[in-house]
């Protein structure tokens, strides 16, 4: 097995955060994610909120780190940074430490190897950072779709980097890990990651790539209703098509995505998805939906999908618009396929 540097150490920080990452990032691999960090040679340092080092103890690693007594390989910051109350980021102190959790961050993030924001949260902002964000909440390196953030545009870790995106609310573990992985290994440089600083071994892909329903997107068969299992896109708002992350490909929990539990994707690896309204309605502009794949061109997707409504085969139409499978394939039809590939 293919091992870490000995000395690769893991920080992790919880800010503005519901806890959710935590809990995608502890379902990782078989044996657990403290069994896959000690097998790859990462050695954890403190985490909030599963670690046993608590109060004057866990004061002393975070000294050590800040003052460059102990390497730090990866700070891991999971929840947006709050700069509210006037910038000041009192609103959200680390527990007995007397500081913010702003101030937390400006002062490891220059120590470490590499910086990772962990989820959308940390990433852009997310759901603190919703209007009207009494908070003021940002990302680490930024707000939204604008650079900036709590470390500002210029911040490079000690290795060269810009924050490393792991965005998603909350993201896969599997992208959790990987990242972890291959920054431990030295395989990661910036080519690694795309526009928004997120790593391609997730945004490269889009989260329709896989989907269970893209028989129904195929021909244009829409559902109308969440209970129906037809394509999600054209009326109940699903932005698969539109949102990066590979969710149909590898699955969440030992198989599954948002998709096949028949809800929509939201886009939640995107700057700015916690201001969408009605996530289970889909916007439109003379009936054409205005979200549209991004690997298409608009008005190919309107010919498109005009031509595939002309041609949906009856099955895929009733299946649709169907809680179930209405009508199977038509068992006469395999027969005929069975008798002709006897004959040849």
């Amino acid at each position: 097995m293919t091992k870490a540097r000995d000395d690769f150490t893991l920080l992790w920080l919880q800010a503005g955060s519901c806890g959710g990452c935590t809990m995608a990032t502890l379902e990782r691999g078989a044996s657990g994610w403290f069994e896959e960090l000690r097998g790859f040679g990462i050695r954890l340092l403190w985490h909030p909120s599963v670690s046993e080092e608590t109060g004057e103890e866990a004061r002393a690693i975070l000294a050590r780190v800040e003052r460059g007594e102990q390497k730090l390989g990866a700070l891991c910051i999971e929840g947006s940074i709050l700069h509210g109350p006037e910038g000041t980021g009192l609103f959200n102190k680390l527990s007995g430490t007397g500081r913010s959790m702003l101030d937390w961050a400006r002062a490891l993030a220059p120590r470490a190897d590499y910086c990772v924001a962990v989820g959308s949260c940390a990433a852009f902002g997310g759901v603190p950072a919703g209007a009207p964000d009494p908070t003021d909440a940002s990302g680490l390196q930024y707000s939204g779709v604008d650079i900036g953030g709590a470390l500002g545009p210029d911040y490079r870790s000690v290795k060269g980097l810009p924050v490393v995106n792991v965005s998603g609310c909350a993201p896969h573990p599997g992208w959790i890990m990987e990242t972890l992985l291959a920054l431990s290994l030295g395989r990661f440089t910036q080519a690694d990651m795309d526009d928004y600083g997120r790593p391609r071994i997730f945004a490269d892909h889009l989260a329709h790539h896989g989907c269970s329903r893209n028989e129904f997107y195929e021909f244009k068969a829409s559902a109308e209703d969440v209970s129906e299992r037809g394509c999600l896109m054209e009326h109940l708002g699903c932005k698969a098509t539109q949102a990066v992350g590979d969710c149909n490909q590898r699955g969440w929990n030992g198989g599954g995505s948002c998709t096949q539990a028949g809800s929509t994707c939201i886009a939640c690896t995107s700057p700015g998805f916690e201001a969408t309204r009605g996530f289970h309605r889909t916007p439109k502009i003379g009936g054409i939906p205005v979200g549209l794949p991004l690997d298409m061109p608009k008005a190919w997707f309107v010919a498109l999908a005009a031509l595939s409504k002309s041609a949906t085969p009856k099955r895929v139409r009733e299946n649709a618009r169907s809680d179930r499978v209405a009508q199977a394939p038509a068992p006469s039809a395999e027969k005929k396929l069975g008798t002709e590939k006897k004959k040849t």
